[in-house]
């Protein structure tokens, strides 16, 4: 491969990942995939189609880009940030889609590990003579982690999990009996509601309820429409007929996760008000097993969950080993003495003294700063 074709392969995959961000939060079970054609006769490429995966039913994002180029992708290049499927669902196989189309070559960002697919788009590809490139370095990275809830719901059968916490400058997270304290300000509140419009399911427990009466929603404008499944931990059943989530379960779906012994007259009113329920047996006096309620989630199609509960949350998911990455908001106000601590017992100390994660990136947000946290590769 030439370098001019090199730098050309980054640019396009970069640009079909940043397509398949589009369907991110609204594709599940299935994953956001972006694909872009793009055809060189002889004055410099050019796109002639773009596409995402459209939600359940609805087209792959690799036959949304030949409808759109047409005949246009007959010799030309596709960049797919995830193996085309090979095998016939609510749609076609798009490796065949590709091939009867006429595209000459396909660069691949993510090789499926779908059992259903797993190499056999690319044979399919080959077969049917279109050359096949899988991508490497930068254009390999952002297509893991732009699948990496598919990846993670295929091989471990449970969803990609962000924990997000908001600590303020002195390392709380709020006030004992308080309710809700305001540690940052609009520009992390923008940046957490496009992270929720990202994700499938957004998580808390049922103490954060209690305390805080949230509604979960994505209310930023025009986003309002891609709120995602409000998951509660509610062992004992305690979620109130009267809360903002029980009232809204009809517009924004609520599921809530309880313990199999809960009581029957609480979960039969639950249901009247709209909520689905998910019963998971536990030990008796004890909390639900993290790992049981992740897998509960993933069988029921959630790819990518945002963990926004409070500090006996965070720790669970932490002592399970269950929190992909770590999303820190650090405001600039300070709560002072007797402040929560983000993991109970523990400051953010605890991150670095497990040793899983790596610092991703920082930046700042107004006057807050955010960092991401993410799983050191094995």
């Amino acid at each position: 491969m030439s370098e001019t074709n090199a730098r050309d392969d980054a640019r396009f995959m970069a640009a079909a990942a940043a397509y398949a961000r589009r369907g991110l939060g609204k594709v599940w079970p299935n994953p956001a995939v972006g694909a872009i054609i793009v055809r060189d006769d002889g004055d410099g490429p050019r796109v002639v189609g773009r596409g995402n995966t459209q939600p359940p039913g609805g087209p792959h994002a690799e036959v949304v880009a030949l409808r759109q180029a047409a005949d246009l992708a007959r010799g030309a290049t596709c960049y797919v940030t995830l193996e085309p499927c090979s095998h016939q669902g609510r749609t076609g196989p798009c490796a065949v889609a590709l091939a009867e189309a006429g595209v000459k070559r396909v660069v691949i960002g993510l090789l499926d590990p779908n059992p259903r697919v797993a190499g056999r788009g690319v044979s399919m590809l080959e077969a049917g003579g279109v050359e096949v490139c899988v991508a490497s370095g930068e254009a390999a990275r952002l297509a893991a982690e732009l699948h990496a809830g598919h990846v993670r719901r295929v091989t471990d059968g449970r969803p990609h999990v962000i924990l997000k916490l908001a600590v303020s400058r002195d390392g709380y997270i709020g006030r004992p009996g308080n309710g809700q304290v305001l540690i940052t300000g609009e520009d992390v509140f923008r940046r957490v509601h496009v992270l929720r419009a990202e994700c499938d399911g957004i998580l808390v427990g049922i103490g954060t309820v209690l305390e805080d009466d949230p509604s979960l929603s994505c209310r930023l404008p025009g986003l309002t429409h891609r709120s995602p499944v409000r998951v509660v931990l509610d062992t004992e059943a305690r979620l109130p007929l009267s809360s903002t989530l029980v009232k809204t379960a009809e517009s924004i779906p609520v599921w809530v996760v309880v313990g199999a012994d809960a009581d029957p007259e609480r979960l039969e009113a639950l249901t009247a008000a709209g909520c689905m329920l998910i019963r998971l047996a536990r030990p008796e006096g004890q909390r639900l097993d993290p790992h049981a309620v992740m897998r509960a989630l993933g069988q029921r199609g959630l790819t990518r969950l945002l963990v926004e509960g409070g500090a006996g949350v965070a720790r669970s998911l932490m002592d399970a080993d269950l929190a992909d990455e770590i999303c820190i908001s650090r405001g600039d106000v300070e709560i002072g003495d007797g402040g929560l601590r983000p993991f109970v017992d523990r400051d953010l100390s605890l991150v670095a003294d497990l040793g899983r994660h790596e610092l991703g990136f920082a930046f700042p947000a107004g006057r807050d700063t955010m960092m991401r946290y993410v799983r050191k590769r094995s």
